[in-house]
């Protein structure tokens, strides 16, 4: 393949651009080289401005559950934006939207909408200190919640395990308030919590660990957290961004029976279209401005364009028969790449969660951080180099997870496969 105008175009938003790119991760910097220039989208294809096509399993990193523009989506929107863009003011769509979440998701009393998912996890960790009147919050590592400046922030050393900044520009007083600790490490959550527990408003947690890969909880951890945050009045959020709708209808928290106080969602909601949404228990959310005195507000929130997308994406989630096809191609993918690498002798991890997954360098079983960090990374690398060049898009970074789509075949799988197996000979 040749990325001739994609090599140009990205010198020319160098110039414009931090890095050329509007999200780190989109610079290729982890895997090398440069990155391309979509021109447009198709199901499970996307199209670059040099005329590649891939198969595409970053799907705008998660939220395309359908594939790329759907046309009952599409033509929802178009008649949608006839009508106006934003109005600054509610819309009986909200409410339509806002039913339909709250069905698939019944630990939910009330719902926000804003407008990403930073801004759902910020507002929901606010609301937790608002309504318990504490300060500390607990995260764990590899657990991305957007970057807001105490998400912002890296394990500290010593016993207290209170974060340092992970970024210049986050005040030191804010990651002071965060406390981070292993993912799956039920026993250093016990001894923070009986510790401290007269300070911890909140422990917030991707049930699935999607910003390091795929990770999975160890039998047991989610019900022991939930347990443990109950006895201790410490407000448990679910940060379901990336595991919403993609785990089962009813998310992560569906799947693992496991019912968080707060969820926060992201924009598989708004069927890809920028929005995010936070909700929980009527005594938390009634603290919400302007019902209660935790403020929050945005202009865009719950515009109708967002809400008209999100309500067609979950109207087609919400048929029988949806999910059990997803599964079916997800499982094809993972027996295939599984096979795939036993085949040319090379050793991975590969883990799985509903329709995300990740396909590990390693012959360490990956539980944590620490673990996901004991993969070869420069093997990754030269896959990643290898499948694009073959006609297979994946996340431009080992710690990122991959999704499937309702519009992925199984032709598309069989390519996908295909194109793995001869690069893993290669490696």
């Amino acid at each position: 393949m040749k990325w001739k105008k994609s090599h140009r175009l990205f010198k020319r938003a160098c110039e414009l651009i931090p890095g050329g790119v509007n999200s780190p991760v989109r610079a290729f910097r982890a895997v090398g080289g440069k990155p391309i220039f979509i021109d447009r989208a198709k199901g499970s294809k996307i199209y670059d401005v040099d005329g590649n096509v891939y198969i595409d399993y970053v799907l705008s990193w998660g939220p395309l559950i359908l594939g790329h523009a759907h046309p009952k989506v599409v033509n929802a929107l178009k008649k949608a934006i006839e009508n106006g863009t934003s109005y600054g003011a509610p819309t009986s769509l909200e409410i339509k939207l806002a039913e339909l979440v709250l069905k698939a998701y019944p630990s939910m009393d009330k719902i926000r909408m804003v407008n990403s998912g930073t801004e759902a996890t910020m507002s929901a960790i606010r609301a937790a200190r608002g309504f318990t009147g504490r300060d500390k919050i607990i995260k764990f590592e590899g657990c991305y919640h957007g970057h807001a400046d105490g998400l912002l922030v890296k394990a500290g050393s010593g016993a207290t395990t209170l974060g340092v900044p992970d970024s210049p520009g986050v005040p030191k007083s804010y990651a002071r308030n965060t406390v981070t600790l292993p993912f799956n490490d039920i026993i250093a959550i016990k001894t923070v919590i009986k510790n401290d527990w007269k300070s911890i408003a909140c422990v917030i947690i991707e049930p699935v660990v999607g910003n390091i890969g795929c990770v999975l909880p160890k039998s047991g951890f989610l019900e022991s957290l939930r347990k443990l945050t109950k006895d201790y009045g410490i407000v448990l959020i679910f940060d379901e961004v990336m595991t919403g709708f993609r785990v089962s209808y009813g998310g992560a928290q569906a799947h693992y029976g496991i019912a968080p106080d707060m969820t926060c969602l992201g924009k598989v909601i708004g069927g890809g279209l920028p929005v995010g949404a936070y909700g929980g228990k009527k005594e938390i959310m009634s603290m919400v401005s302007p019902e209660g005195p935790v403020y929050q507000a945005g202009t865009l929130s719950g515009n109708p364009l967002a809400m008209t997308a999100g309500i067609e994406t979950l109207k087609i989630l919400s048929k029988a028969n949806t999910y059990k096809r997803l599964e079916n191609i997800a499982a094809l993918l993972e027996k295939g790449l599984i096979d795939a690498a036993k085949k040319a002798g090379v050793k991975t991890r590969f883990y799985r969660a509903g329709t995300m997954f990740c396909n590990y360098f390693t012959d360490t079983d990956v539980v944590d951080y620490k673990t996901a960090k004991t993969s070869d990374t420069v093997k990754f690398s030269k896959f990643f180099s290898g499948m694009l060049r073959r006609g297979v898009n994946i996340a431009p970074s080992q710690f990122e997870a991959g999704f499937i789509s309702l519009a992925h075949t199984e032709k598309d799988i069989e390519k996908t496969v295909r194109a793995a197996y001869r690069i893993l000979k290669e490696l």
